[in-house]
């Protein structure tokens, strides 16, 4: 089972994922990703959730139109852990190669 990260690590972790912040009263991360259209939206969540399933660490999500909501944190660690981090970090390599 992953490891919850340490103070430190969660530190270091949000210095490189910029956009991303914690979501008050809870153990985790999130973002908002504006794309150009609905089809720009869907086909990042398609893209991602193929990454999501071979990691085998799914995303709550929610998508609207041209924007996708994501909060990220392990559950069965009961909060944030490396998974978020480098589900996080994909995210946003994914997101970068559709704009």
């Amino acid at each position: 089972m992953a490891e919850r990260l340490t103070d430190e690590e969660r530190e270091k972790a949000l210095a490189r994922l910029a956009q991303w912040r914690l979501v008050d009263g809870r153990d985790a991360i999130t973002r908002r990703f504006v794309f150009s259209g609905f089809v720009e939206a869907f086909g990042f969540m398609a893209q991602v959730a193929l990454v999501a399933e071979r990691m085998n660490h799914h995303p709550e999500w929610s998508n609207v139109y041209r924007t996708v909501e994501v909060t990220l944190s392990t559950h069965d660690a009961g909060g944030l852990t490396a998974l978020d981090v480098e589900l996080a970090a994909e995210m946003d390599r994914i997101a970068a190669r559709a704009s």
